[in-house]
């Protein structure tokens, strides 16, 4: 069987992963039907990679998964073939920095003369509650099926979304931008540590300045540590519990602007950490003493107006 589709970016996922991907896991209160789909795409150019493409190529799909990708592979007798002449089928765009699927963040009234000093989040927490390292991206994920196809149609299969709330964030998840239950979407969990010098929905009245957010989060590094080797500990903490976990992945710090990416540059190395850098996109001002900071950066696609 042979007809003709407009591809989008993004097919490789959102087409196999919104039609067919199924969940094995729950029960299904019908007939079931485990049959995956299994689809030939022919005479497509196939951009592999930044430096591959390939013309008149075949790409089948079973499923979720990519099965095979050339120019001269035999397609299966039970496939259904779709002709992709003067088409071209290429990867969709990962969004590396997102908050899809993640609960609004109400920033908190604490200030100066709020009075709240203590924290109190209840249970076995950090005592300020800007440096929340155990909240899990994967936990408390939920699809959203409009702000999904929004990013599909300008061509994003997937995003690695986190809470974006507090100094120390927690981790975050690749999630797949499908039409379906979490359990199909989330890709993998524990994707990077995140941080900022946003203290967010926090009511207490510390930290209420920038060097109050530098401070903390290098007391928390202080602390983190101390509780990692102290063999007689008389408490539990849950939040330096999971701060010191989430050292072994990458390490993300979101900034506003070229100072922050400097200002956080300097806490990693103090710490021994070579953050990934979200920059605010005025890094260019000043680019010879970022370069040297060896850090990645993840820059913004809204460039200003020269």
């Amino acid at each position: 069987m042979k007809r003709k589709i407009t591809l989008a970016l993004g097919i490789i996922i959102t087409f196999c992963q919104y039609l067919y991907c199924q969940t094995t896991t729950f029960p299904k209160n019908d007939i079931a039907d485990d049959r995956q789909g299994l689809y030939a795409f022919t005479n497509a150019n196939i951009i592999i990679d930044a430096k591959n493409k390939l013309a008149n190529g075949i790409l089948i799909i079973k499923g979720a998964y990519i099965q095979a990708i050339g120019a001269n592979i035999t397609i299966p007798k039970d496939a259904i073939v779709i002709d992709c002449k003067g088409k071209t089928i290429y990867p969709s765009f990962i969004d590396a920095e997102s908050d899809y699927g993640m609960p609004e963040v109400k920033r908190g009234g604490g200030g100066f003369f709020s009075g709240e000093m203590e924290s109190k989040k209840k249970g076995a927490y950090a005592w300020n509650q800007a440096i929340q390292p155990e909240n899990d991206a994967s936990t408390i994920f939920t699809a959203n099926t409009k702000a999904a196809e929004e990013m599909r149609k300008i061509g994003f299969g997937a995003v690695v979304t986190h809470h974006h709330d507090g100094i120390a964030r927690g981790n975050s998840a690749l999630v797949a931008l499908i039409d379906g239950k979490e359990q199909n979407a989330i890709l993998k969990g524990k994707v990077s540590a995140n941080y900022s010098f946003v203290k967010g929905s926090s009511p207490q009245s510390y930290p209420n300045s920038m060097m109050g957010s530098v401070a903390l989060l290098r007391q928390t590094y202080l602390d983190a540590d101390w509780y990692k080797k102290a063999k007689n500990k008389t408490e539990f903490n849950i939040s330096l519990d999971a701060f010191n976990q989430n050292q072994n992945i990458p390490q993300v710090f979101e900034t506003a602007n070229r100072f922050g990416v400097l200002r956080a540059d300097k806490i990693g190395d103090e710490f021994g950490v070579q953050y990934i850098i979200l920059a605010g996109g005025d890094e260019y001002q000043r680019v010879n003493e970022i370069k040297a900071t060896g850090a990645s950066l993840i820059l913004p696609l809204n460039f200003p107006q020269a």
